[in-house]
């Protein structure tokens, strides 16, 4: 399994709520900019549009943080796999590349479908625009799986290039780089290992 920098339960709380808070405020911004406009212009279409969307995007996130970064019951629960894909298709209809998932269904171990919902995040933002996410369970029990990105342009940020290579780079985590820490981090916790492969175009994530 990948080695890990060494990381506070109290950093690694901070940490995760700091990367929610990211990745909400900017549809929350949204619903209060359609409303700001409202104010000055009720019925508006194109503000009353702005609000709904955001709003969309806001409780799609939510419900998918909920999941991939929350506790989702105790240490030993399991997790509807359809669950866990309707979550990563709302969560993903907000985003730039598409989703397929693909596979086996079922109830799985809480951290081996954690860290494939986490797997989906880091396969998006190595999009650079566009493309396609899929993901693909192979086995339940134990938990296996494949996510691939594939895109015009793929870019993995290099603090996880290291984290997924076992590299401490000694550069301190942040909002954005705990993100793929806590993949790793919950691979490691479910027994399961990380690999990925970059190609021209794509790259394949494996967990198993």
């Amino acid at each position: 399994m990948t080695s890990l920098p060494d990381l506070s339960p109290a950093d690694l709380a901070a940490l995760l709520a700091s990367k929610l808070c990211h990745d909400i405020i900017s549809p929350v911004f949204g619903i209060q900019s359609g409303l700001e406009l409202l104010d000055d212009m009720p019925n508006d279409a194109e503000s009353m549009e702005l609000v709904r969307g955001s709003l969309k995007s806001a409780v799609a996130k939510l419900q998918f943080a909920r999941m991939a970064y929350g506790a989702s019951g105790s240490k030993t629960a399991t997790v509807d796999l359809n669950d866990a894909k309707g979550v990563a298709e709302g969560y993903m209809a907000h985003e730039k590349p598409t989703l397929t998932w693909e596979g086996e269904g079922g109830y799985a171990a809480k951290n081996f479908a954690k860290a494939v919902l986490n797997l989906v995040v880091l396969a998006s933002h190595s999009i650079s625009r566009g493309g396609e996410v899929t993901v693909s369970i192979e086995e339940i029990d134990p938990g296996k799986a494949t996510v691939t990105a594939k895109g015009e342009r793929i870019r993995l940020q290099p603090r996880a290039v290291a984290l997924l290579d076992g590299v401490d780079d000694g550069e301190a985590m942040d909002a954005q780089t705990i993100q793929p820490y806590y993949t790793l981090f919950l691979a490691r916790e479910a027994g399961l290992s990380v690999s990925y492969e970059k190609g021209e175009g794509s790259v394949v994530f494996k967990i198993g």
